[in-house]
């Protein structure tokens, strides 16, 4: 699968690459992104080398998954972290990617810096990654989970215009504890234009 970048608006989404590992490492010792995602802790940099490499890099060579770097398409300002910080000078503010299963669907995933959240930033992302999902790769549909009290993934799923199906009870085992989980799905007639 070739990979391709992704424009909307004032937001880039373009595929990892090497140098996103250490902002990678240190978005995933947030305490929120920690609480809801299958993180090993303590969380580690070979963790985070491994998330680029292995599950952004090689998984969109064999076509298992399209991961993204959510990024300003204008220079960054100087209060950002080092590591946010692009070689061109943008500014990382999340992740969106696409779990692939060859047969015309597709599970997102996202994540936000601290730095980027409630600004509209992971809604505007979604909404492109779907779109690019609908439209260049054909999928018929997009599938949304999130652990059920993770509010603002929901929030941002149900902006977007994922329909929310269902609670899947004690569906997901989380940090040893089995947890129930939201689960909702797009169509492509269902993403709103814009």
């Amino acid at each position: 699968m070739d990979r391709e970048t992704i424009t909307t608006g004032d937001l880039r989404l373009r595929p990892f690459e090497e140098a996103d590992i250490a902002w990678v490492h240190r978005v995933s010792l947030d305490p929120m992104v920690q609480k809801y995602l299958q993180l090993p802790i303590p969380y580690q940099r070979s963790d985070a080398e491994h998330f680029v490499r292995e599950m952004c890099v090689a998984a969109w060579d064999s076509g298992t998954r399209a991961e993204f770097v959510v990024e300003s398409a204008v220079a960054a300002g100087g209060s950002a972290s080092a590591d946010a910080i692009s070689a061109d000078g943008r500014l990382r503010l999340g992740r969106v990617g696409l779990g692939l299963d060859r047969v015309g669907g597709g599970e997102l995933g996202y994540w936000m810096d601290p730095a980027a959240r409630g600004r509209g930033v992971a809604t505007a992302a979604v909404r492109a990654l779907c779109g690019w999902a609908f439209g260049s790769l054909g999928l018929g549909l997009v599938e949304w989970r999130a652990e059920v009290g993770n509010g603002a993934s929901r929030r941002v799923a149900e902006k977007v215009g994922f329909t929310v199906e269902a609670v899947l009870r004690q569906r997901l085992v989380h940090r040893g504890v089995r947890v129930d989980v939201w689960v909702g799905s797009m169509l492509p007639s269902e993403l709103p234009a814009g």
